[in-house]
């Protein structure tokens, strides 16, 4: 490119504009660029390549190359120069193509006569929509600001391709926020739902990323920043005196709001010809690229800071603020990168689904979707940048399926199979109030979780025998600071009133983890999972454990009360964690308050080292809850976060059920209560075979009791035990295929 090289980009990003402003057909425009860039780069070379799909790009124009490969070249994702472009979304710069690593040669295009490479990624906030490439004969490394200057035009490029200027022929060429997307993620949360995308942040539109007039952006931008830093400060002064980790937060906004280098960058970008809104952009894709790169959780979470703040910066400049006018629709299904779980909550009951593009399966929000029973799915990548508010979406919880702007085929599908699940619900209405009695006599105990007082009308409807799990963590992640005793005493009493004398167990706090509480010092442990969490984290800090149990002691005001303790590993966790109870009740009976009529003392059993635990152990404890999502993760050393090997291990595995059933038969030994809590609970054939292998207790979602009840009322226990025994000897991996063919013979029906 010729001397001058910032007048230039600027002329060169006036004139894309200008292109782009005039009519056309979207084949046509990008005929207009590929030539428009070559020209004033002095390249004889330049191409455009668009994903037609999440696993391969297209060639869509050339200046150059074989007019005939248009539409019909295409590359694997990471397959040759272009391809790595778009996989790394680094910069190819070299002077020597054929020699550089991963070179592939494609003679339909007519490239071999061009020794000199640049490709930059096309892309917008972190999605990468394809790859901008030139090419010249002269063998030569392209000068930074050539670089620069193709970056720039690429992310134009992106904007323009967002706001549909590119829409044609090929199926690289496709209406964005039109086609129907197919989306495939994680089950957070199991249901289906039907209903219309609300942005839990809607998304900034630039519909002027090349300045007008460089100067008047500038200033723009400088007012912007201004007014930014100001919210900032005010944010600040109204959190000054309060929670600690809340201000520290506040401090590094601050701190990124007031960097030099930060708004002199995005001046830069100004210089060069981008507006404002696309200076502001290029810095972020940046810091939104470095973040997705970085194994540093600290990097990583203050990187996170100036997104937000970038987001902040392009609401004042765009005027697009959280208040855009919208009205959240009937049927609204929540749609975010992420959220907490005091903004879920926010929304209640009124949301159909949620469809988070980060989250995980245990995280806060997920936990608030299940206590609020409503279908989620995690991971759902790329999500926010496709859906728009209003868009018809179908979302399978059972499935992890998120079907946006579907077509009509997918829909009635979708309906007929939610009728069927409705139709099954008002069969199980219909033995709400029957027991889960099998046809051999045996009577199974169903019971329901719960973490909020939103769930406990669920109770009588559901059919519940009282509620197997309560978790009381969910109120101290939903506050910004921890919770009073009183408050807390007020709330489990609460929580006894409307289960109205049916039984429920206490699980004290879970944390640690994936559950870090908003005013706690997150822990940077390699394995989370693994480490300082739940009962381990209630005896080093016995404070809290403290505060929470003398609140349900105070709660239960004469009540029966049962406490469960979470990821008990070995039995003298266990020992010191009942003395705390004792130490709890002593105290609470010489302030003169009245003591639980009967009190009973239990634990989760989520590690396998558990099971083998001493005799006394088992003598000693009032009851034993097998946590089966964790025990499962821990037996099999499979991650339920990690979806490529969450699936992997069937809980009907012989090696599993057997390791179950050896601690069913030492709880029948001493004759301590034994049941099992988790989402396997809740599936009707895995329920089925717990019952079988002798769990006498079952606790799950409440939507849960209706199906697992239906199918324990038709079935024969000790046929079932045999048949699970005879598919043991015969030596199989899992007794599914086995139960599943008695079931056939039995004609018993399995599902809706």
């Amino acid at each position: 490119m010729p001397d001058g090289t910032e007048s230039e980009s600027r002329k060169l990003l006036v004139r894309l504009r200008d292109t782009l402003a005039e009519g056309g057909a979207g084949q046509e425009r990008l005929d207009k660029i590929t030539h428009l860039i070559a020209s004033s780069m002095l390249t004889e070379v330049c191409s455009i390549y668009l994903f037609r799909d999440d696993d391969t790009l297209e060639l869509c124009a050339t200046e150059g190359l074989k007019a005939e490969s248009v539409h019909q070249t295409r590359l694997r994702l990471g397959e040759g120069l272009v391809g790595r472009v778009a996989k790394t979304t680094q910069i190819v710069n070299t002077a020597d193509a054929p020699s550089e690593r991963g070179f592939r040669y494609m003679p339909e295009t007519g490239e071999e006569a061009y020794s000199s490479f640049l490709g930059v990624p096309i892309q917008r906030l972190g999605e990468t929509l394809g790859v901008l490439v030139v090419q010249s004969k002269e063998a030569r490394q392209f000068s930074s600001d050539e670089v620069y200057a193709l970056e720039v035009v690429a992310m134009v490029l992106a904007e323009m391709a967002e706001l549909g200027a590119f829409v044609g022929d090929g199926a690289a060429l496709k209406a964005l926020h039109q086609q129907p997307v197919l989306f495939r993620g994680t089950v957070g949360q199991e249901g289906t739902a039907e209903g219309h995308i609300w942005l839990h942040e809607p998304r900034v539109v630039v519909t002027n990323p090349v300045a007008e007039d460089p100067q008047a952006e500038t200033e723009r931008l400088r007012d912007a920043v201004n007014e930014l830093r100001y919210s900032v400060d005010q944010m600040l002064s109204v959190a000054e005196g309060g929670d600690a980790d809340h201000v520290q937060v506040l401090e590094a906004y601050k701190m990124f709001a007031n960097s030099k280098g930060w708004l002199r960058r995005m001046e830069e970008d100004i210089s060069r010809g981008l507006s404002a809104e696309a200076a502001v952009e290029k810095e972020q894709s940046i810091a939104r690229s470095r973040m997705a790169r970085s194994t540093d959780a600290y990097l990583r979470e203050r990187l996170n800071d100036l997104d937000d703040l970038s987001n902040r910066l392009l609401r004042i400049l765009t005027g697009q603020g959280s208040d855009t006018g919208a009205e959240m629709p009937d049927d609204p299904v929540l749609v975010a990168r992420n959220i907490g779980p005091a903004e879920l909550l926010d929304y209640g009951r009124r949301l159909k689904g949620v469809i988070l593009e980060e989250g995980s399966v245990g995280s806060h929000a997920a936990i608030v979707a299940r206590a609020l029973a409503i279908p989620l799915v995690v991971h759902a990548r790329n999500i926010t940048t496709e859906a728009l508010n209003g868009n018809h979406v179908l979302l399978d919880g059972d499935q992890g399926v998120v079907h946006l702007r579907p077509d009509e085929n997918v829909v009635k599908a979708f309906r007929d199979q939610m009728a069927m699940q409705a139709q099954a619900q008002e069969r199980y209405a219909s033995i709400r109030d029957l027991p889960a009695e099998t046809l051999c006599g045996r009577r199974i105990s169903l019971t329901m979780n719960a973490g909020l007082m939103a769930d406990l009308p669920s109770l009588p409807t559901s059919g519940a025998e009282g509620v197997g799990l309560f978790r009381t963590e969910l109120q101290f992640l939903v506050r910004n600071k921890m919770p009073k005793r009183a408050e807390l005493s007020a709330l489990y009493g609460r929580v006894l009133d409307a289960a109205d004398g049916q039984p429920v167990v206490f699980r004290t706090l879970d944390i640690g983890s994936d559950k870090v509480l908003p005013y706690m010092k997150p822990n940077d442990e390699p394995n989370p999972a693994l480490g300082w969490r739940a009962i381990r984290v209630g005896l080093d800090k016995p404070g809290v454990l403290r505060m929470q149990l003398q609140a349900l002691i105070r709660a239960a005001n004469g009540r029966p009360l049962s406490v469960m303790f979470p990821f008990i590993a070995q039995m003298d966790e266990f020992t010191v964690a009942r003395q705390e109870i004792d130490k709890a009740m002593a105290r609470e009976e010489r302030l003169g308050h009245v003591l639980p009529s009967e009190l009973k003392i239990g634990t989760m059993l989520e590690t396998p080292s558990l099971a083998f635990a001493p005799q006394a152990f088992f003598e000693q404890v009032d009851f034993v809850s097998i946590g089966g999502n964790d025990l499962k993760q821990f037996f099999f050393a499979a991650d339920r976060e990690n979806e490529r090997v969450r699936r992997r291990y069937d809980t009907l595995n012989v090696s599993f059920l057997s390791f179950l059933e050896g601690i069913v038969n030492r709880c029948r030994t001493t004759g301590t209560p034994l049941s099992f809590c988790g989402e396997d609970a809740g599936r009707p054939i895995e329920a089925l075979c717990l019952a079988a292998i002798g769990l006498q207790s079952l606790s799950m979602r409440p939507a849960s009791i209706g199906p697992v009840k239906h199918l324990l009322r038709r079935t024969n226990l000790g046929e079932l035990y045999s048949v699970i025994s005879e598919a043991r000897e015969s030596g199989v991996q899992s007794v599914r295929p086995a139960v599943m063919e008695y079931l056939a013979k039995a004609a018993i029906p399995t599902a809706n």
